[in-house]
């Protein structure tokens, strides 16, 4: 009964909205509030073991991403207690919103939406210098991220991506290319191999880039995976010679797509496209993108041109090892990061510098860095496969028949549940 009655009585102590549903955030805030404090209450009882004594405590607000918990700071009656550990070391995400918001609000550029971020997160309580410390330290990681030497091991896989956020730069605001680079190591491992931010993707763009990465050691390179980024490709030739680029085919699906002038003719394309991508024989594979672009022409020229031109960029992937296709072909590695840079992005609205906007990616980055290298993505084995001499066995197919007369079956099924394609052929 006591165990019952203890269970209901942490049940109602449990953060709720209006209508009922848990506050998750709050419940979050509250557990991590609560486990710090035991934290350092045990941590302070540790000091006192040769005899000092506990002292009371000072209160202190920790801005956390899930809003300011409150901190009882255990003091001493000899000596002092600090929980550098705990105090020193939150999220370089949160810390970097801080630094941009508090440039936007010095500078006098904030919205209304910018001044409640600004309270929430606290920053009406931080004094100039302690704002100063966190811009220095994001500009420390920032600055190690960007000249870390990388010729410790070969990088045989690289995706190359870019995404657009809005920065105010000479006093006028427009829209920045944040490019970044992943490689996988021959130690199966994933490395952010380089950040910056451009006006454009413009060739001279991406040549200096890529080179800033050669430079510090980036070599062995097999295989670029990219969207179709004006002046990469021609970059990766000139940086990279030898290597293949890689389409990313989620991205060329989606240009296929748009090419098409009505929502039914878009489903159309897709449909094909699926079909063709989400199988795994080699062999299928080209025979279905040899149909589709015919079955293409009928649905949408534009379309049809499209891949038809794409075609070894596309399929490059089929090139490498088997176990390999499904990560080359995309650039998902990225994506990731670049959902949380728009969330972030969505708090800041406009970064007030080009700085500020390099500070926020590092710190994306820096913390995902740090937990790739806890865990290998590919396995020794495994990624020794993309520099052997000799070709890895591939599973036997698991449909009837050639490849050729499969790739028709499916096709002909797929146009069939799309009848839009055969009444415009």
């Amino acid at each position: 009964m006591d165990s019952l009655e203890h269970g209901t009585a942490a049940m109602a102590e449990i953060p709720r909205f209006d209508d009922g549903m848990v506050n998750i955030q709050e419940l979050i805030r509250i557990m991590a509030e609560s486990l710090v404090n035991e934290i350092m209450d045990a941590q302070a009882e540790d000091a006192c073991a040769d005899g000092n004594q506990r002292n009371g405590y000072r209160e202190r607000t920790l801005v956390t991403s899930v809003g300011a918990i409150n901190l009882r700071i255990p003091k001493l009656r000899r000596g002092s207690y600090f929980p550098e550990d705990l105090l020193v070391r939150y999220s370089r995400v949160d810390r970097a919103v801080i630094a941009a918001v508090s440039e936007m609000v010095t500078n006098g550029v904030s919205t209304r939406k910018v001044e409640r971020v600004a309270a929430s997160l606290g920053i009406d309580r931080m004094s100039a210098s302690q704002v100063s410390r966190i811009c220095e330290s994001l500009d420390e990681i920032v600055a190690d991220l960007q000249g870390r030497d990388l010729s410790d091991v070969a990088f045989p896989y690289v995706w190359v991506d870019a995404t657009y956020v809005k920065c105010r730069d000479g006093g006028h605001v427009s829209s920045c290319a944040l490019v970044t680079a992943i490689g996988a190591g021959s130690d199966g491992y994933r490395r952010l191999l380089g950040l910056d931010a451009i006006d454009t993707e413009s060739h001279a763009g991406w040549l200096a880039f890529l080179r800033s990465l050669r430079e510090r050691g980036v070599g062995g390179v097999l295989c670029v995976t990219s969207d179709a980024h004006e002046g990469l490709r021609r970059a990766i030739e000139e940086v990279f010679p030898g290597a293949a680029w890689q389409r990313c085919v989620v991205h060329l699906m989606r240009n296929a797509a748009s090419c098409a002038p009505t929502r039914q003719k878009r489903a159309a394309v897709l449909a094909i496209l699926h079909a063709v991508f989400d199988e795994r024989d080699p062999a299928l594979v080209r025979e279905l993108y040899h149909l589709a672009c015919g079955e293409m022409a009928g649905i949408c020229p534009r379309a049809a041109d499209l891949l038809e031109d794409a075609e070894a960029d596309a399929l490059a992937y089929l090139d490498f090892p088997y176990a390999h296709h499904r990560r080359l072909r995309t650039n998902n590695v990225q994506e990731r990061a670049n959902r949380e840079i728009k969330r972030r992005s969505r708090v800041v609205q406009v970064f007030p510098s080009r700085r500020s906007l390099i500070r926020m990616l590092g710190a994306v980055f820096s913390e995902m860095d740090e937990d790739w290298a806890s865990r290998r993505w590919f396995t020794e084995e495994s990624i020794a496969l993309a520099t052997s001499s000799s070709n890895t066995p591939l599973p036997a197919p698991s449909y009837d028949g050639t490849a050729e007369e499969h790739a028709k079956r499916i096709i002909e099924v797929v146009v069939a549940d799309n009848p839009i394609g055969r009444r415009a052929a």
